[in-house]
């Protein structure tokens, strides 16, 4: 068995695997941890434009791979959306988004790296989970100039048929991505990695979002300068004497 079997054949099963059962666990053992633990007490302003930038960009990211990746092909042709100019809008929304979200991303570890009492509050998976962001969005973007070399979208089908593949079982699924640049195979590899710590770290909120918010009624407690009328105070319990009969 070849590395290119291994990575792309067997490796996606483990971090799905992982991903998938180590959140059970962690959302049914570890309730209490099951949060992004937010520091936004300190440096607020940095924390506000950062975090806008990175989840704007990142949840652009994750819709365009997720729709791009696992929409069937015979869908884009029913539609009449050449490959070509799937690819294109692809390299063009991408680049934006990635370029966003790094920026976002850049800010966030500025604050977790430089100010030393949220150095102090950081946990080395908050960290290190920011640093494997930052590095697969720079491999994301450097993804683009080698993705311009074909815009007539045949190396992106190879990505479609590859990541559909994974999620039907099919056998030797690993041989479409065989020759693809390097650049890109590095690119999966460190997504799948992330799926594999996912479970691991502040990530898991992202499973969590708190949409019952939106239908609930609002409560804000205040504090009133009106005088308040007291209420009479219950008596006294009576009790019998001891040795009363």
């Amino acid at each position: 068995m070849d590395l290119n079997q291994i990575l792309f054949g067997i490796y996606p099963y483990i971090a799905l695997t992982v991903l998938a059962v180590g959140s059970v666990i962690r959302f049914d053992r570890e309730q209490y941890s099951w949060r992004s633990g937010s520091s936004q007490l300190l440096r607020r302003k940095q924390l506000v434009a950062g975090s806008v930038m990175f989840h704007v960009g990142v949840l652009t990211i994750f819709a365009g791979h997720f729709v791009g990746l696992l929409t069937p092909i015979w869908v884009f042709d029913a539609l009449g959306v050449p490959h070509g100019a799937k690819q294109i809008l692809a390299m063009a929304a991408g680049g934006i988004a990635g370029l966003l979200c790094l920026a976002g991303g850049l800010l966030l570890l500025h604050r977790r790296l430089f100010d030393a009492r949220i150095r102090k509050t950081s946990s080395f998976s908050d960290i290190a989970i920011l640093v494997l962001l930052m590095l697969q969005l720079s491999l994301g973007l450097a993804t683009i100039p080698v993705s311009a070399q074909h815009l007539d979208g045949h190396e992106m089908l190879k990505f479609m048929v590859w990541a559909q593949g994974v999620f039907t079982f099919q056998p030797g699924i690993a041989d479409v991505v065989s020759d693809v640049h390097p650049i890109f195979k590095m690119h999966l590899v460190l997504g799948m990695t992330i799926l594999l710590v996912f479970p691991f770290t502040r990530l898991v909120h992202m499973l969590s979002a708190p949409v019952w918010y939106l239908g609930r009624r609002g409560w804000q407690v205040v504090r009133t300068k009106r005088p308040i009328p007291s209420r009479p105070l219950a008596a006294a319990p009576v009790y019998p004497e001891a040795g009363a009969r």
